[in-house]
């Protein structure tokens, strides 16, 4: 494809950066309004309980309380994330299902009042049995934690396709694994905040959302208004990862104690709350079965996962279908079984985090997928290439796969990593590991059944033609959206990026569009955003065309000048051609929306986990192992992803650098642990392992020539599909370095010794079985970092 592009293609300056590194960046929890009151949740300090009462009185009657309110209060429609299962309330009326549950909230002139009022409002409670362990949720007996829902069972699927058990009767060889992955929660800098207030009978909230339409669809509904009376604000927003999909308690709550008080009422989390509210990555339980032929291709694979919902179900139903419906389209086999089982436990929900059900499954099968080439004797590198799907393609779950180059991913990753050398001559200790991953460029269906276009956009071209504002309802959650949209403005104007200007996110003054989740913005949003800069371009062309006494189609307009295809020294400035069109034809505005086509089949979860495009990439990893402390330490990761066009490679490489350091976290440190009550053990950053700049290794990031036809200028996703091959390519260079597995997750330093240490004693045991077949091994030399050990002669 050609690259005339004057504006796309280029790491241009952050749109948002002067205003957030000087710290002039307003986020929810540093606006105030006058007579502003706060507001705080009083939660469950039991796993499960039965509400016996709620007495507020003593709150009520402490000096600065402005409210206090229970179920009693506020609505008592059930909401959710997932219409399918709308099952949690803004209170508890009857029970609390996880140590966190809502109870009651307090609107207070100060916080300091908040928690003191908290700590007064007496309630009794009748303590239940808890499902605490997702492994026996379905277990008989055990404590139901929704009495609608028998044996716990929140979300239940079976989907084959083919003739599973026909070609694994058939394979050359079969193998089976289990793995086992962790909760772990998307921790984000900025704590979840709301500000509501109403006036008369519009209800404003300001809030750190990543989907300010979801949101007030949703708001709406609990509160029964016309989504109009509805208005969302997101201010700047400090991180959310999935984690901000949804209206939380803050909202709600805060909403009500607006409306009894008549005054602006802020709501907001601390670190522990944000934990117990959670929304983050499921635990699951994966076993994989894969039957391959003798050249070690895939004839057939079976996927059975159990999975650790929590109390509630949020956007989980999605998250367990994710789980399974995203493994065929890697690599190419056309019998696949998948069957699921989200459980409801007794501890705080899980959602949305980055990847949406799928980096752990991917794990699962890129460790599986090392084990078979392992007991073939073949390369993993040449495993996947063998597998490695093609363009043009369709899984055998009816996703359509356009373009596809993770072959090429592959191959380019091989050679930049030293692959071949490095496998064959690595010394005992040091490992490297490969894996795969692919992800979704925006959902194909939205959260809730609608006919809306998924993203929609304006452009206002000012009086003079200085500047040109750019109206959105996409949400930059800190990836850099707000950069890449303006720049796809203005390259489809003709215009240039430094006279861009942006509105987002602002439900009020902006058009329709789902937000931050499923890495759709640049995709979806900048195919709206494309078509309304091209309507501001033909209209400018046009009257270029008027005063230049020209043809429109000899006319173009780049950067900013409109001049002739044909006739040098024929040209007009964007400026002067927009005065023009304003004095004689009005305002210059360029509309444009996006709806994907119908995609998917026709069986039950069909939708889920179609999109228009399908991003890939592979990475190789590189890692030292101190065999006498089980310690970790990565040397060098390769990443080489196929996401399309590239609109601005540095926020690009961002974007994979932020992928690489949750994936890394994951894969070793990060676990949220509950005691045996159901609290949370480590709900704060000093006892939650997030890595730091420190401890990130060195990054090559690459991408291969790639163009998605379907996508404006052919871009397609990169945000979350780097996450996805970053735990299995972890647990394979680890296997390499050690020669045993670890099969859950995360892979601890403990958990490595333990291995470790049980290998050790496997091998002294057989070897005291044949004293003949004893051998000693005797340091050779060190490489500074781990011993290198050799047979002596």
């Amino acid at each position: 494809m050609s690259d005339n592009h004057s504006v796309i293609g280029r790491s241009v300056p952050r749109i948002d950066g002067p205003e957030k590194v000087s710290g002039a960046a307003k986020y929810t929890g540093d606006l105030k309004f006058p007579n502003m009151l706060y507001g705080k949740i009083l939660t469950s300090p039991h796993a499960h309980a039965r509400i016996l009462s709620i007495d507020t009185s003593e709150a009520e009657r402490l000096p600065g309380v402005k409210a206090v309110i229970t179920h009693k209060d506020v609505p008592t429609l059930k909401y959710g994330l997932s219409p399918a299962r709308w099952d949690e309330s803004i209170f508890c009326s009857d029970k609390v299902r996880f140590v966190g549950d809502k109870v009651a909230a307090v609107a207070c002139l100060d916080e300091d009042t908040c928690y003191k009022a908290l700590k007064l409002i007496k309630v009794e409670y009748e303590v239940l049995p808890a499902a605490l362990d997702f492994l026996h949720a379905m277990d008989e007996g055990q404590p139901q934690v929704h009495e609608e829902y028998a044996r716990n069972i929140n979300t239940e699927i079976h989907q084959e396709f083919g003739d599973v058990e026909k070609a694994l009767a058939e394979a050359h060889h079969v193998r089976t694994d289990t793995f086992v992955g962790q909760r772990t929660y998307q921790s984000p800098i900025e704590p979840h905040s709301a500000i509501s207030m109403w006036d008369g009978g519009k209800l404003t909230i300001y809030s750190s959302t990543q989907s300010p339409h979801y949101f007030q669809h949703y708001i709406a509904r609990e509160f029964d208004m016309p989504m109009g009376d509805v208005r969302i604000i997101k201010p700047y927003l400090g991180g959310g990862f999935g984690g901000k999909l949804e209206p939380t308690g803050l909202e709600f709550a805060g909403a009500v104690l607006a409306k009894l008080t008549g005054r602006p009422v802020r709501t907001f989390y601390d670190r522990a709350e944000m934990f117990a509210h959670n929304r983050g990555r499921h635990a699951q339980y994966m076993e994989i079965t894969t039957g391959v032929d003798k050249n070690g291709k895939i004839l057939a694979a079976k996927a059975n996962f159990l999975m650790d919902g929590g109390a509630y179900t949020s956007l989980g139903i999605a998250s367990a279908y994710y789980a399974g419906a995203l493994l065929p389209l890697t690599y190419e086999f056309d019998n696949y079984q998948f069957d699921m089982f989200r459980v409801y436990t007794n501890l705080p929900a899980c959602g949305a985090q980055r990847g949406h059900g799928a980096p752990q499954p991917k794990y699962a099968f890129e460790s599986h997928l090392d084990n078979v080439a392992a007991d073939l004797g073949i390369d993993p590198m040449d495993i996947r290439i063998i597998n490695a799907r093609r363009p043009n393609t369709v899984t055998p779950n009816d996703f359509r796969v356009n373009s596809c180059k993770i072959k090429e991913c592959l191959e380019r990753v091989r050679v930049m990593s030293g692959w071949d050398e490095k496998k064959k001559n690595l010394p005992l200790g040091r490992g490297i590991g490969v894996a795969t991953g692919s992800f979704v460029t925006g959902a194909g269906y939205p959260i809730y059944r609608t006919d809306l276009p998924h993203a929609a956009a304006f452009i206002k071209v000012c009086e003079d033609g200085t500047a040109a504002t750019l109206y959105t309802g996409s949400v930059d959650i800190g990836q850099g959206s707000d950069t890449v949209l303006c720049q796809m403005a203005a390259e489809a104007m003709g215009y240039r990026y430094e006279q861009m200007k942006i509105v987002a996110a602002d439900t009020e003054i902006t058009p329709l569009d789902f937000g931050a989740y499923a890495s759709r913005q640049t995709y979806m949003s900048g195919a709206a955003v494309k078509q309304a800069g091209e309507e501001v371009k033909r209209q400018v062309l046009e009257m270029a065309s008027s005063m230049l006494g020209l043809p429109a189609d000899d006319l173009e307009c780049a950067d900013g000048k409109i001049f002739s295809k044909s006739r040098d020294g024929k040209s007009l400035s964007f400026e002067e051609v927009a005065r023009k069109h304003f004095v004689l034809r009005g305002p210059l505005l360029g509309r444009g929306s996006y709806t994907p086509p119908k995609l998917g089949g026709n069986f039950k979860g069909a939708a889920v986990g179609t999109s228009p495009a399908y991003s890939f990439g592979a990475q190789v990893g590189e890692v030292a192992i101190d065999e006498e402390t089980g310690e970790i330490s990565v040397v060098g990761i390769w990443d080489v992803h196929d996401c399309g066009k590239v609109i601005n490679p540095r926020l690009l490489h961002g974007q994979v650098h932020g992928a690489l350091y949750m994936g890394m976290g994951e894969a070793v440190w990060e676990e949220v642990l509950f005691d045996d009550k159901g609290r949370i053990k480590n709900a704060e950053l000093a006892n939650y392992r997030l890595l730091t700049a420190v401890d990130m290794p060195p990054i090559t990031s690459e991408v291969v020539d790639s163009y998605e036809p379907s996508g404006p200028w052919g871009v397609k996703e990169v945000g979350e599909g780097a996450t996805n091959p970053t735990l299995g390519m972890f647990s394979n260079a680890i296997f390499d370095a050690m020669g045993v597995r670890v099969n859950s997750l995360p892979l601890s330093y403990e958990k490595v010794w333990r291995a470790l240490k049980e290998k050790r004693e496997r091998e002294e045991d057989e070897a005291r079985r044949k004293p003949e077949a004893r051998r000693a091994e005797a340091p050779l030399e060190t490489d500074g970092a781990m011993p290198v050990y050799a047979n002596p002669s």
